[in-house]
């Protein structure tokens, strides 16, 4: 059965080469708590310190099943009286023999537009490398002498930009931002290995368009609702919808489900493909006022239910506090 398993998702690999030559991006569940990982223009938000780590294990018990994590670090330079925001980032995913490892840095400049910093609008870019490899060892072959398959692990790197734009106060934000803006112009023999050619790990640019809000709904109890819409320009669009109750400043519990959607007509798309749709359990603690520690708990909503165990994702983040930069306004993004 693993055997027929693996195949498949071999198969799956394939299949967004000949199509389309696309991939999604890399996708956490809790980036409505680490907006850096949709957009540059949000290093700094926090203003002090901020670090934060999510590890994701997809479609838990599925061979080859996605796995990914990432490390990120950002903040305001002190000189900058908060205009300026760095950010870095470290990311890895792995899906069976493919893996991409990902190291980025992010500038924002913030420009505030009250006297009370409530409101500001932030302009981003970063830029970065991804080491794409594919390990020919994870791969289950009837032909040992397949010269198309490696044998070994073979990787090459890729440079990659990002730019977005974040717009935020102290109960509203939106943000747009365009990742993976090299890949149209990166080389395609960069993953060919003895004249085969594995482009389907390439990935593709990628929009992103999110916003959102917080409604008081009582003395400690807060509602945020939002939305990010996904997009790759080849493949079916994603829509994120998400809602959260906030209880006594300390406990976020909440959910997201998501979906695919037709917002204009794609010529290459096929016609047949059904909606890939999935719901997302979330719940976020805030230990002390510095410390935050996230789970969220996937389940596919569709044909694949009964062939996994769901997605599980577990998040921390730290806020190291300034003298100088002292928080006034609650950062509910």
């Amino acid at each position: 059965m693993q055997t027929i398993l693996r195949a498949v998702i071999t198969v799956l690999l394939l299949i967004p080469g000949a199509c389309a030559v696309a991939q999604q991006n890399i996708q956490f569940s809790q980036y409505v708590f680490n907006g850096l990982s949709v957009n540059p223009a949000y290093a700094g938000y926090k203003e002090d310190l901020y670090l934060n780590a999510t590890y994701r294990h997809q479609w838990a018990g599925f061979p080859g099943a996605p796995r990914t994590g990432g490390v990120s670090l950002d903040g305001v330079t002190p000189a900058s009286e908060g205009r300026v925001g760095l950010g870095g980032q470290v990311l890895f995913d792995q899906l069976g023999p493919q893996e991409a490892l990902s190291f980025y840095g992010s500038y924002s400049y913030r420009i505030p537009l009250d006297e009370e910093n409530t409101k500001r609008l932030c302009i981003g870019i970063g830029g970065g490398v991804t080491q794409y490899s594919i390990d020919g060892s994870a791969l289950q072959y009837v032909d040992n002498d397949d010269v198309a398959i490696p044998t070994g692990k073979t990787s090459t790197w890729v440079p990659d930009a990002r730019f977005g734009v974040y717009y935020y106060t102290s109960r509203f934000y939106a943000g747009v931002s365009v990742m993976d803006l090299f890949s149209l112009y990166s080389d395609a023999s960069r993953y060919n290995w003895k004249g085969n050619n594995y482009s389907t790990i390439r990935k593709t640019q990628h929009l992103y368009v999110t916003a959102g809000t917080v409604f008081p709904l009582g003395e400690k109890l807060q509602l945020k609702p939002s939305f990010l819409v996904k997009e790759d320009f080849k493949g079916p669009t994603s829509l994120d919808l998400n809602a959260f109750l906030l209880i006594g400043d300390k406990l976020w519990v909440g959910g997201s489900y998501r979906t695919n959607v037709n917002i204009w007509k794609k010529t290459e798309l096929q016609r047949d493909l059904q909606e890939q749709n999935a719901a997302s359990a979330m719940v976020e603690f805030y230990a002390t006022k510095q410390l935050r520690i996230g789970y969220s708990y996937d389940l596919n909503v569709n044909k694949m239910a009964g062939y996994q165990g769901g997605s599980h994702e577990i998040s921390l983040g730290f806020l190291f506090p300034s003298r100088k930069y002292t928080i006034q306004n609650p950062r509910y993004f």
